[in-house]
């Protein structure tokens, strides 16, 4: 993961504290998380088990946005054959108005945040 570490620094400033890179990639090695390289990009994703249905969320993204758009389809092969029937992420406001939308994404949901005193 070093290349793109960058990348994965990157999207972990939107993350909200949650994550370290040491802790994304130890995660990546125990398999809790996979790790899609680019050549200029990086996407980081982990598979939710709901009791009704397995989903593929997108965790962090950074690099180009052209290359991130050409990785989606391997990134949905390989999650169908893990049994996921949908695809989530949580970004910021920006994300929509990419190829996201282009690609059949949504709004459905806001995030909101703020800390507990």
């Amino acid at each position: 993961m070093g290349p793109w570490r960058r990348y994965i620094e990157d999207a972990l400033q939107y993350a909200g504290g949650t994550h370290t890179f040491e802790d994304v990639q130890q995660q990546v090695t125990a398999g809790t998380l996979q790790f899609w390289p680019g050549a200029s990009s990086a996407i980081v994703t982990e598979v939710l088990e709901y009791p009704r249905q397995k989903v593929v969320h997108v965790f962090l993204a950074g690099g180009t946005l052209h290359e991130l758009e050409r990785m989606y389809p391997l990134i949905f092969a390989w999650a169908r054959e893990q049994g996921c029937t949908r695809a989530t992420l949580l970004g910021r406001k920006g994300w929509e108005r990419t190829f996201l939308a282009r690609q059949g994404w949504t709004p459905r949901l806001v995030a909101l945040e703020r800390s507990i005193p």
